[in-house]
């Protein structure tokens, strides 16, 4: 394959706005996919912590993690996007990374206990792996330095932060953590002026590797299905529970990938602001869509597991309420890449909440059954292209 590169760039000089890549148009390598591996068993041990804690701070300690865990991923998919498939700077930059998030992820479940320090020292390194990764980037000319350096000092006060807080306990851990995030999540923000110049997007790379984060999670709403079933007989009512579970996992695929995910990534090729719009579409809004996806997971794992008897309101909450999540997501991203929400989606969120209201008294594989039944639904009527 022959690449297109830029010309080296000065800290003043932005790449090509273009809706072109500086590398020309690519798919996602092997050693991308490996490192992906590693994230589905990071997501798994997100989707434990929470389903082990699923009260409001539980919920909120477990979507900490998980907004952590997506942000270095997506750090990752930007820096990649602007580096050769093939430099062994990206590969070695991977698989340093890659180790480090496989030991975050086993800390993941003590990340507010004992395992704090652990988690926190392992996801700095994979930050400051990403960071050495774009400025060698920078020094090939495919992205700016000027670009990078705007964000990279929210990054380090963030990752401080995080240090910080694993050197304490309880609520103020939780409290140092979220003020990491948010500082780290808003470097970007901060600095969109910069941001806009930085890389241009090898469009087609940048759409498959967010597509395939959502094709992980959906995965792992399955292997929650499947250990749900695992410990209990196989009867009508446990066969209903799976296949609603399953059908909601793939009307949530539909709805993504039945149109959306292929007009969205033409609509970037062409757009007049690549870079900050596929910043906000995707590095943002998909985080809401992952989100959806693991909270629903535990959502219907548990239903699964109640069988016959009513779903406990916390459980119920989270299947209804990921779903609602996802769509709202979705609701977003579209707006975002084509100006319009869509035309269900967001009609479906206060129909999902009623049936939150009123499915109190319904055995778990009802439940789960009018889920099902809410998003086939709209899958159907939001699927086609905008």
């Amino acid at each position: 394959m022959q690449h297109r590169k830029l010309g080296r760039l000065g800290a003043d000089e932005p790449p090509d706005r273009g809706r072109g890549s500086p590398l020309g148009e690519r798919h996602t390598g092997p050693v991308e996919l490996l490192w992906d591996l590693v994230f589905v068993f990071a997501i798994t041990q997100v989707t434990a912590l929470l389903a082990g804690q699923l009260s409001w701070p539980g919920v909120g300690r477990g979507l900490l993690v998980l907004a952590l865990i997506w942000w270095a991923w997506s750090a990752f998919v930007w820096a990649a996007n602007a580096q050769d498939p093939d430099a062994w700077a990206l590969r070695v930059a991977l698989l340093l990374a890659l180790v480090l998030i496989f030991i975050a992820g086993l800390a993941v479940p003590g990340a507010f206990g004992d395992d704090g320090l652990l988690f926190a020292v392992t996801y700095v390194g994979v930050r400051l792996v990403h960071l050495t990764l774009y400025v060698d980037a920078s020094r090939r000319g495919n992205a700016s330095l000027r670009g990078i350096a705007g964000f990279a000092f929210t990054t380090l006060a963030g990752m401080a932060l995080l240090l910080a807080g694993s050197l304490v306990a309880g609520a103020l851990r939780a409290g140092l953590w979220a003020a990491a995030a948010l500082i780290d999540y808003a470097g970007p923000i901060a600095s969109r002026g910069r941001l806009r110049g930085m890389q241009a997007v090898a469009v087609a790379h940048f759409a498959e590797r967010y597509g395939l984060f959502v094709i992980i999670c959906l995965g792992e709403s399955i292997v929650a299905v499947g250990f749900g079933a695992a410990d209990h007989g196989l009867d009508a009512r446990l066969l209903a529970a799976v296949i609603s579970g399953l059908l909601v996992t793939v009307g949530l695929w539909w709805a993504y990938f039945g149109g959306v995910a292929t007009a969205a990534e033409s609509r970037l090729r062409s757009h007049t602001d690549p870079v900050l719009a596929a910043a906000d579409a995707y590095s943002y809004l998909h985080l809401v869509i992952v989100a959806g996806i693991i909270v629903f997971a535990v959502g219907i794992k548990k239903a699964i597991g109640a069988d016959a008897v009513p779903l406990a309101t916390n459980a119920r909450l989270a299947l209804y309420g990921g779903i609602a999540l996802y769509l709202a997501g979705l609701a977003a991203f579209r707006l975002r890449i084509f100006g319009s929400p869509g035309r269900t989606g967001l009609v479906a969120i206060p129909l999902l909440a009623a049936l939150y209201a009123v499915t109190g008294g319904l055995a778990a594989w009802a439940v789960a059954a009018t889920a099902a039944m809410t998003v086939v639904s709209v899958a159907a009527l939001e699927s086609s292209p905008p």
